[in-house]
């Protein structure tokens, strides 16, 4: 994923309160886990070390990953009664935010800091800074609600001309030339965007950007920017209102993109359109490159690739802690979660809840790093 260091003014963010009471699972926000799927889950939190771990954990962020969380959560939670942890799940953006204020133990981000955020997060890691764990994979898919149309396919360009607010009809000729088959209605299209600071809207973009210049003149980052469209809050909130529009279209996380919403296939000049699932999000997250400098393990994804299977529209989130400076209240626990995330059971779960788990060559540099944290 090509992460690049963003202009803080583009990415000013909200601070945000955090507060009240703790559960055993995530909560606060509108976007709901669907707990894991996988029927070795029981069996597998039997191996989950928890150390010392006790007391009660705040993190906030990638909405993207909410769903993950959740299923993580209730296992390590089963095993560890002594850890209370309430996720989010309010945006990268305030993720970051209360990651750098100090607010949370770690945070979850799809993007990974920026230079002037790494400067922010010394005040509170005390002799370190702040460092990018990549842990959950997976494509973000571009859902969308037309009567009859299943096999959607869409390329860069129409895409950006879509959420630019330059196709404005289903039947749109650039949108019939890329299917020809289908029977496209007469219908108005309704583009929904993310309204929070949203590290899936930075990677949307991303791709518009790395794909189709020309036709997304913007310059990128969290908040989205483009005129026009309609908005709504978090993975859920883009999800349910594609589900009840009757042609809309959204950007949103694969996990979301289900119970009437169908996702696009796409056009990048392979062999064949690309389907949106975990197994050609894998295949773009193994070629990625790693950017990050020291225990800062941030990667670039190249989202202009043609490479056949290779889904290019593709997020990492990453998990944010200090590798120095952590607070020792919390240190115990931090280290015990995100250790079980980052296993081979962990990962396993991912795939249960539509993510892409980490290549080995990357989670295995993630768990020596884990080890590390003090």
């Amino acid at each position: 994923m090509k992460l690049q260091r963003k202009n803080r003014r583009a990415l000013a963010l909200g601070a945000i309160a955090v507060s009240g009471a703790l559960a055993l699972t995530a909560c606060g926000s509108d976007d709901t886990g669907s707990g894991s799927n996988d029927p070795a889950a029981s069996a597998a939190a039997g191996n989950i070390k928890c150390d010392d771990a006790k007391g009660q954990l705040l993190a906030d962020g990638s909405s993207a990953q909410k769903n993950a969380i959740d299923a993580w959560v209730k296992q390590f939670t089963a095993a560890c009664n002594g850890v209370q942890i309430n996720y989010k799940g309010g945006g990268s953006g305030a993720g970051v935010t209360a990651f750098t204020q100090g607010q949370v133990a770690f945070a979850g981000s799809d993007s990974a800091l920026d230079e002037e955020e790494i400067t922010a997060s010394k005040k509170i890691c005390t002799g370190g800074q702040g460092i990018d764990l990549p842990m959950v994979g997976g494509p973000i898919a571009v859902g969308y609600n037309v009567p009859g149309v299943e096999n959607l396919v869409l390329d860069a360009p129409t895409l950006a001309k879509i959420f630019n607010d330059k196709i404005k009809n289903w039947n749109d000729p650039a949108i019939a030339k890329l299917n020809p088959e289908a029977k496209l209605p007469d219908l108005k299209i309704q583009a929904f965007h993310r309204s929070d600071e949203s590290g899936t809207t930075d990677n949307f973009t991303k791709y518009l950007i790395a794909t189709a210049k020309s036709e997304w003149p913007y310059e990128g980052g969290k908040a989205w920017q483009a005129k026009g469209g309609q908005s709504a809050a978090g993975s859920s909130g883009v999800a349910q209102q594609v589900k009840q529009t009757s042609g809309a279209i959204s950007y949103m996380e694969l996990s979301y993109a289900k119970d009437g919403i169908n996702a696009v296939k796409i056009d990048t000049g392979a062999a064949a359109p690309v389907e949106a699932n975990v197994a050609n999000a894998t295949k773009m997250i193994a070629a990625a490159k790693r950017v990050g400098t020291g225990k800062d393990m941030a990667l670039e994804l190249d989202y202009a690739t043609k490479a056949d299977g290779a889904y290019p529209i593709t997020l990492v989130t990453y998990e944010i802690v200090c590798d120095k400076g952590n607070k020792s209240d919390t240190l115990a626990g931090t280290k015990a979660f995100l250790r079980y995330i980052a296993s081979e059971d962990g990962q396993k779960i991912l795939t249960a809840n539509d993510y892409a788990p980490m290549p080995e060559e990357i989670i295995s540099e993630v768990r020596t790093t884990i080890d590390g944290l003090s």
